[in-house]
């Protein structure tokens, strides 16, 4: 059994009372949105390139502790290492053992992209075996089908003429778009990450799903043009990629891009202008896939 200690404070604090706690003996330390749930949640979106994004404003610190007869004294000490004084007001709470891995299966549930198309974690059993399943866990890597990139992405796979055409899914992740290619008919998928671990994680996906998967690190040279290349990174990365990306899109081939913001989309529309014309083909939470294609 574990304590539970959770504080609200402001943002200008919540860093240095997370460090504080730690040093009090934490176990672990999150930072939140004190408000979220209520029409005053601030959601928060960042990614390589850019500004650091300030905490909530009301921000809630939750640190986990062992039991101890001294713990008061502790949130007292980390309080006044984090200049603040007196401390906030907290809440202990007991976090009792459980069984940790049936919790966590039972947040993932199969997850229907289309009637032709399903997501299935490997404990469940397929709603529709008649349709394509891939049978994907939750890992290291990006990629479960549970994200609206990833849905949005999948979804515009199924509506493709896949059939003998050759894929490239550019930042892949857990292979999972390639994989869906490969299923829904592609000859040949090729997914490219800059991460090992996701090339690790991709081929033991596409081995578990039966199908034979190309991978490469993205440090290596890329010289093959694809009838289908995808990419759902996020938009820095998407914009400054542009060249190789809309390089590698073979004449009459299509492009899709997502992991964009709606409210991001011009920016990326307006780097792939000087070789492929994208359009927004359908948002889904605030997120946009945007598509276009090479003249042949």
């Amino acid at each position: 059994m574990w304590l539970s200690v959770a504080f609200v404070t402001s943002s200008a604090h919540a860093e240095r009372l997370s460090e504080a706690l730690f040093g009090q003996g934490a176990l672990s330390v999150g930072i939140d949105d004190a408000d979220a749930g209520t029409e005053r949640e601030s959601p928060q979106f960042g990614e390589p390139g850019s500004p650091a994004a300030p905490l909530w404003e009301s921000s809630r610190v939750t640190a986990l502790f062992d039991p101890a007869d001294d713990l008061a004294a502790r949130l007292v000490a980390a309080a006044a290492a984090a200049d603040i004084v007196p401390p906030p007001p907290y809440r202990i709470s007991k976090v009792e053992e459980q069984n940790w891995v049936a919790l966590t299966q039972a947040q993932f549930e199969p997850i229907r992209v289309t009637d032709r198309l399903w997501i299935v974690p490997s404990w469940h059993d397929a709603p529709d075996p008649a349709a394509v399943n891939l049978v994907l866990d939750p890992g290291m890597a990006f990629g479960t089908g549970s994200h609206p990139t990833t849905w949005l992405c999948l979804e515009w796979l199924t509506r493709q003429a896949l059939a003998g055409k050759r894929l490239l899914d550019y930042g892949c992740g857990s292979g999972i778009l390639g994989i869906a290619a490969l299923r829904l008919g592609s000859a040949q998928a090729l997914g490219v990450d800059i991460d090992d671990k996701a090339l690790q994680a991709a081929q033991a996906n596409a081995a578990r799903n039966g199908v034979a998967l190309h991978l490469q690190h993205s440090a290596r040279a890329l010289d093959s043009r694809f009838d289908f290349v995808i990419a759902n990174i996020l938009t820095n990365p998407l914009c400054v990629l542009a060249p190789l990306l809309a390089g590698r899109v073979a004449p009459g081939g299509r492009l899709a891009l997502s992991g964009v913001l709606a409210a991001q989309s011009g920016q990326v529309i307006d780097a792939y202008a000087p070789f492929i014309e994208l359009k927004v083909a359908a948002i889904r939470e605030d997120w946009a896939l945007l598509c276009g294609a090479r003249a042949c």
